[in-house]
């Protein structure tokens, strides 16, 4: 049988999702709490969408062959920075990583001269100057097919550049700055160097047609910096209608 899992967590004491000798990882200590109350040190995980160290979650999917469990049991063993929401039973061969046919990732930026204590784990403090017309700008030629050569590491696994970017944009509440993007998958730090690039945009470092240049497949050297971790949160993944 095969069980679907809805996870959240705060990623700054983690070394990211996937598991990795000598760290701690969410994929661990998710694992850990599901094989002792299932009693199967066999079990594993499999996830939509692999975070990095310091990357947040409040809508992660995992999938694993066994039968749910009430998540209230898996609670009592987590963590206090990695809870589940929900744990149902999923249709036969279900998997949380393949089935996927959207991410959707919240990179949130605090802008005012002051620091927060609120937000200081969970959005980019920016102080500078930000043009939020040309955040708009930019967020508006993101959906549609594009090469984001650009926005991953030189040094990377990927062998497929092309990503299709569903919807972007930017919303604002006050002070605080939200970039909601939802696209078939995502390379790594991908999220991140859009977010750093954009700003380099708003404060007029750099034009917005210089942006949308870099979506032809530019080089990485040719994008801005990468904004840190904390910002970014997995907010959804979205898949087809079940049963298949």
């Amino acid at each position: 049988m095969t069980s679907r899992m809805l996870v959240e967590y705060d990623g700054t004491a983690f070394a990211g999702w996937a598991r990795q000798p000598g760290q701690r990882t969410v994929q661990r200590e998710v694992e850990k709490a599901l094989q002792t109350v299932l009693r199967d040190d066999e079990l594993a995980l499999t996830v939509a969408g692999r975070t990095d160290r310091g990357v947040h979650a409040w809508g992660q999917v995992c999938s694993y062959e066994h039968e749910a469990v009430d998540p209230l049991r898996l609670n009592a063993l987590l963590p206090r920075d990695v809870a589940v929401l929900d744990c149902n039973p999923a249709p036969d061969g279900f998997n949380a990583r393949h089935d996927a046919v959207s991410r959707t990732y919240c990179y949130r930026v605090l802008h005012r001269r002051a620091r927060s204590v609120w937000f200081e784990n969970r959005a980019l403090w920016h102080a500078w100057e930000l043009d939020a017309a040309a955040l708009d700008a930019c967020a508006q030629a993101l959906p549609g097919t594009h090469d984001f050569t650009a926005f991953t590491p030189s040094d990377t696994y990927h062998t497929r550049f092309e990503r299709e970017v569903l919807s972007a944009e930017w919303r604002a509440d006050g002070d605080l700055f939200e970039f909601w993007i939802t696209a078939d998958t995502f390379m790594r730090q991908m999220n991140r160097i859009l977010v750093g690039t954009m700003l380099e945009v708003a404060g007029g470092r750099r034009a917005v047609e210089d942006f949308v240049a870099l979506l032809d497949g530019a080089p990485r050297s040719s994008a801005g910096q990468t904004a840190p971790p904390h910002g970014l949160a997995l907010a959804a993944v979205g898949y087809p209608p079940y049963p298949r």
